[in-house]
């Protein structure tokens, strides 16, 4: 079992080159807080009947919730309302937001390059709770730029979250390294010609 000192080493060895950018997923990746949306979404989903595998939430990691939600409801054949997505929201607020707790060797690294790299957060969460789950890691000051769920066409696995990001920032998409801890973000990081790593491999 590697220590949080041997990961952060490794991830900078990963992560040294031409780079001028670091985008970063936020929940999985910055934010060990993948428990608590899990259980976010069973509580919200046990009160339209379904008793949810959350084996599906990980499955989606980083896909918008609105877009987790229409794949609930085609798995358990049941029509979940539009409030769904807020319901969930509230609850992981309520209740997890504010013992989110980090993934400490990837905030590490955020804070050693802030300064001296360009530095975005792009998740498939809404803004309010990005934001929030930053500040209490305490790492929202060492953030340029925020590209959150619903603020692109389209969100993970396509790139638009990316490329918005490093438009944001005046930065050639191939000019950013991606951190994610899920397929669909790193699907969406190869589609906007970007290099990644994955955080939960290291």
């Amino acid at each position: 079992m590697k220590t949080e000192l041997e990961k952060l080493a490794l991830l900078n060895a990963r992560t040294a080159g031409n780079y001028e950018a670091f985008l970063y997923d936020c929940d999985g990746t910055l934010a060990d807080n993948m428990g608590s949306h899990k259980l976010s979404y069973k509580q919200v989903a046990a009160r339209y009947g379904i008793d949810l595998d959350t084996q599906i939430i990980d499955d989606l990691a980083g896909w918008p919730t609105a877009l987790v939600v229409n794949e609930i409801s085609k798995k358990y054949a049941v029509e979940l309302p539009a409030s769904f997505v807020e319901e969930k929201y509230a609850t992981f607020f309520d209740e997890y937001i504010d013992q989110t707790l980090p993934v400490e060797f990837v905030a590490e690294h955020l804070k050693q390059h802030a300064g001296k790299m360009r530095i975005a957060v792009v998740s498939g969460s809404g803004r309010k709770s990005v934001e929030k789950t930053l500040m209490v890691l305490g790492l929202l000051p060492f953030v340029e730029v925020l590209v959150c769920a619903g603020e692109t066409e389209n969100g993970k696995p396509f790139p638009d979250p990316f490329l918005a990001a490093a438009a944001k920032l005046g930065v050639d998409p191939s000019k950013c390294l991606v951190f994610e801890d899920g397929q669909p973000g790193v699907d969406a990081a190869i589609a906007a010609g970007m290099d990644w790593v994955r955080v939960d491999q290291i």
